[in-house]
């Protein structure tokens, strides 16, 4: 059982795991940068990753397998992160990226970006191998939006593009 891609040199060992934010130290970050964002003036976009397969993983296959394709998936995402972008969890099954000074549109070109890598990756499960189910939602800060409402527009965006609006996306 493993997740792969082109690149399957980073994919993480048995039990490895990369390092995210915990959801209390995310929600920090995220006052933190609003904070920041609303001094000077400048953008801040947070896009929620869900991987819908997770929980069938989870369950059918046990939840190492789940954490190790969460864990692959977090590996492909830093690849097209800056250096300053933050990835946390929220939940066991979300990956929150927060994006400093990226508005809407910068943050959908990011969101796209993820979805083409993450897209590229298979499940690898007794020889047969399927895509990973994905879903992405963009949310925008705006002055006055806390880090729970920007959190909780994300995850709406996140339903939409479950429902197979084309613009879930957009803002």
């Amino acid at each position: 059982m493993a997740a792969s891609d082109r690149d399957n040199s980073q994919v993480p060992p048995s039990g490895g795991s990369i390092e995210y934010l915990s959801a209390p130290a995310l929600e920090a970050r995220m006052r933190e940068e609003i904070s920041r964002a609303g001094r000077h003036g400048t953008t801040l976009s947070c896009l929620l990753l869900d991987i819908e397969d997770l929980e069938e993983i989870a369950r059918t296959h046990g939840p190492e397998l789940a954490e190790r394709t969460l864990a692959y998936a977090g590996l492909a995402l830093r690849r097209e992160l800056r250096g300053f972008d933050r990835v946390g969890r929220p939940s066991d099954a979300e990956l929150l990226i927060v994006l400093p000074g990226a508005d809407g549109p910068r943050g959908e070109i990011v969101a796209r970006r993820m979805l083409r890598r993450l897209r590229e990756i298979k499940l690898e499960v007794h020889g047969e191998r399927r895509a990973l189910r994905i879903a992405i939602g963009l949310a925008a800060w705006r002055e006055g939006t806390t880090a729970e409402q920007l959190l909780a527009e994300a995850r709406a965006a996140v339903g939409r593009e479950r429902l197979g609006f084309r613009d879930a996306l957009r803002l």
